[in-house]
C-alpha cells in the first residue's frame, strides 16, 4: 500500500511553469508505475502522464489530451517522489492534479490506487 501527498500547485499566469511533487511512502512504491491525472471543475478526471517503476518508460495523455500536454509536461521520479514539470501553461490546464500508483503502466484511472488529496493548479490568461 502506498500513501501519496501532492504539492506544488498554485496560481500562475499563462506561459508560466510549475513543478508538482508527489511524496510517496509505502513498501510497494519502488515497483509501482506512477501516474498524474487532472480534474477540471465539472469535468471527469483525465489521465495526464505515467512513468514506469524504474523511470525508463513514460507516456503522456490520451487520444484527446496527447497534443494538449505533449512537449510541455514532463514526468519523472526519484527514490521517494514523483514529479510533474509543467511548462508553457495554458488556462485550460487549470484543474486539480492528482497522483496515484498502479501495478502496471496504464492510462486507466480505475487501475490506480492510493490517490492523494490533489493540488490545485490555476492558470490565468
Amino acid at each position: 500500500q502506498v500513501q501519496l501527498v501532492e504539492s506544488g500547485g498554485g496560481l500562475v499566469q499563462a506561459g508560466g511553469s510549475l513543478r508538482l511533487s508527489c511524496a510517496v511512502s509505502g513498501r510497494t512504491f519502488t515497483s509501482a508505475a506512477m501516474g498524474w491525472f487532472r480534474q477540471a471543475p465539472g469535468k471527469e478526471r483525465h489521465f495526464v502522464a505515467v512513468i514506469s517503476w524504474n523511470g525508463g518508460t513514460t507516456y503522456y495523455g490520451t487520444t484527446d489530451y496527447a497534443d494538449s500536454v505533449k512537449g510541455r509536461f514532463t514526468i519523472s521520479r526519484d527514490r521517494n517522489t514523483v514529479y510533474l514539470q509543467m511548462n508553457s501553461l495554458k488556462p485550460e490546464d487549470t484543474a486539480v492534479y492528482y497522483c496515484a500508483a498502479a501495478n502496471r503502466l496504464t492510462t486507466t484511472a480505475e487501475l490506480y490506487h492510493g490517490w492523494g488529496q490533489g493540488t490545485q493548479v490555476t492558470v490565468t490568461s
